[in-house]
């Protein structure tokens, strides 16, 4: 956990008027988002202090205060303000909402820590980016476009299936792939009791037991491209995502992450210019 400052209490935006900028319902929003404040432990990591759940930690050891008083419980709801402490350190004010593109490379898991120990895309960003969370994962075999965001609640109304937005993958098969196999996946299909949606599958290129195609889906399941192909017969031997909605990988090299402007991004999402309190 990086080192606290001692600064004035944290400014930071209603979540619920975020939330309703990506038109999502309150039956949507996660836990502890009404407009009447936020819990503790999600205020502590939207800060950039930590992960929400060492925040919880953080609580169960007795280190955090509010208004002077120690903190039993992560349930606890806070407004702008309240003054919230960290082992006596008054937590820093929230920046304003970020976005970035990442060219996540293999091999790496997208965790902030892995109880296997392997290494992790927030172990090996550039130094200059803050402390981020993922809008969605991509597992540790997959490679391309990562978008990364300093706001949890900007995360979240991304990844809502309601968004609708197409994630492309670029896709290189081990199999005799023909377009008539591709197509068994556009009207859904079920695996091991799990139905999957529509998806719409082009195969670009075949030569001998290779081949690529492109695919293209808007559930975003755990494993989805991979099962798909399995479930056709097919072994993926690399998986490129290349566009998240909107937002594509382009030529930005492997590892490195670039920032979208806070225009560009309110644009795309059809949400009005930020606010000053931003």
């Amino acid at each position: 956990m990086r080192g606290l400052a001692s600064v004035s209490a944290p400014q930071y935006p209603e979540t619920s008027s975020l939330l309703k900028e990506f038109g999502v319902t309150e039956a949507q929003a996660p836990e502890g988002t009404s407009g009447k404040g936020e819990r503790i432990a999600k205020v502590i990591a939207r800060a950039g202090i930590c992960s929400r759940r060492d925040a919880e930690r953080l609580i169960a050891e007795g280190r955090v205060d509010l208004n002077g008083m120690k903190v039993t419980t992560p349930a606890l709801t806070v407004t702008p303000k309240d003054v919230i402490a960290i082992d006596g350190k008054t937590i820093p004010d929230r920046e304003g909402t970020r976005l970035w593109r990442y060219h996540k490379p293999p091999g790496l898991v997208t965790s902030h820590r892995d109880t296997e120990g392997r290494p992790t895309v927030f172990e090996h960003l550039p130094s200059h980016l803050p402390r981020v969370v993922s809008v969605g994962r991509l597992d540790i075999n997959s490679e391309g476009l990562l978008l990364l965001t300093n706001d949890g609640e900007l995360a979240r109304a991304l990844e809502l299936p309601a968004q609708g937005w197409v994630r492309r993958y670029r896709v290189r098969l081990f199999g005799n792939v023909t377009q008539a196999d591709l197509d068994k996946l556009a009207k859904g299909v079920r695996i091991d009791g799990v139905r999957y949606g529509p998806v719409t599958a082009e195969l670009e290129r075949a030569k001998g037991p290779y081949a690529w195609a492109t695919v293209d889906l808007t559930e975003g399941k755990n494993r989805e491209v991979k099962r798909l192909m399995e479930f056709l017969g097919f072994r993926v031997a690399r998986l490129i995502r290349v566009s998240y909605g909107p937002f594509h990988l382009g030529q930005l090299p492997e590892g490195e992450a670039e920032e979208i402007s806070p225009k560009v991004w309110r644009e795309q999402l059809g949400m009005p210019k930020a606010k000053r309190s931003e």
